[in-house]
């Protein structure tokens, strides 16, 4: 997932910055060269070294990145990330474009390893969602494994999530799951809200079936009545202050769409020295 459409991602993040050129780096001289280090501002978990080495490898191949830290690793505010060396327009051009990548993917995986350290012992598994920022869906979602949790669906073609709409549609949840067996093999999930359509959707043999917005005695009943045959996942106002309690509840998966929208971006600073400071 990293290498696959890296570079054509990587070029459209860098046409949307530069456009028709970088003018304020033309100031500079095209021979010069330049050191630079990026130093975090916060404890974080890292995230994102393929993505922002890309951006500068692809304004400059001979551009050299030494990583002091490891992807997935949670570092101290104020720790170097990373060295960096080569052509002064390169490292300017390409600044701002690699550390939105990087503080977006490892704000993403820090969130993701708060909750996964929430859950831990429990044998609940907590999940990502779709609510991703646009254009990063599959950079999120490795971010996400970075910090510690899971993915659930990558999009709307690799599984089957049948909500109220859905069911609506079909006429009932017995005929969505139905239908959507028939349409394809893949995982199919059901939502529901309330203990009354959970039976139904337990009838129906899904291999999922999502509890939405349950109270914990709900929860507690609906893993009671379980055939261990379905998976349970838990959602709906799910916090770290309240996760590990409905962990706790014996569901199987938890699913938090703020691993992925609700990510502050984490405080990177990227310092610039020419080694040659001939004006161009």
């Amino acid at each position: 997932m990293i290498t696959n459409n890296l570079l054509v991602d990587i070029a459209a993040y860098l046409e949307e910055d530069i456009g028709a050129g970088d003018i304020t780096a033309s100031i500079i001289s095209e021979s010069a060269q330049a050191q630079a280090i990026v130093i975090t501002r916060e404890n974080m978990v890292l995230c994102g070294k393929a993505w922002f080495a890309a951006v500068f490898k692809h304004l400059n191949p001979n551009v050299s990145i030494n990583w002091l830290v490891q992807e997935g690793e949670s570092i101290n505010a104020g720790a170097t990330l990373c060295l960096l060396s080569g052509s002064a327009r390169a490292l300017l051009t390409g600044e701002r474009t690699a550390l939105n990548l990087l503080q977006t993917l490892s704000a993403t995986a820090t969130v993701a390893r708060s909750y996964a350290d929430a859950v831990a012992g429990t044998g609940c598994k907590v999940l990502d969602t779709r609510k991703t920022i646009p254009g990063l869906r599959k950079a999120q979602k490795y971010a996400v494994l970075c910090g510690g949790c899971h993915n659930h669906r990558i999009g709307l073609y690799d599984g089957v999530l049948i909500k109220e709409n859905h069911i609506i549609a079909a006429g009932s949840i017995a005929k969505a799951v139905h239908m959507a067996r028939q349409q394809s093999s893949v995982p199919v999930e059901v939502e529901v809200e309330s203990l009354r359509e959970f039976h139904e959707a337990s009838a129906a043999k899904p291999n999922r079936i999502m509890l939405d917005n349950f109270t914990l005695d709900d929860m507690r009943t609906a893993v009671a009545m379980n055939p261990h045959t379905i998976e349970l996942e838990a959602s709906g106002n799910i916090t770290l202050d309240n996760i590990r309690t409905i962990a706790e509840t014996g569901v199987d998966y938890i699913s938090i769409g703020a691993l992925t929208k609700n990510v502050k971006a984490v405080d990177l600073s990227m310092r610039i020295t020419l080694m040659d400071k001939t004006a161009g």
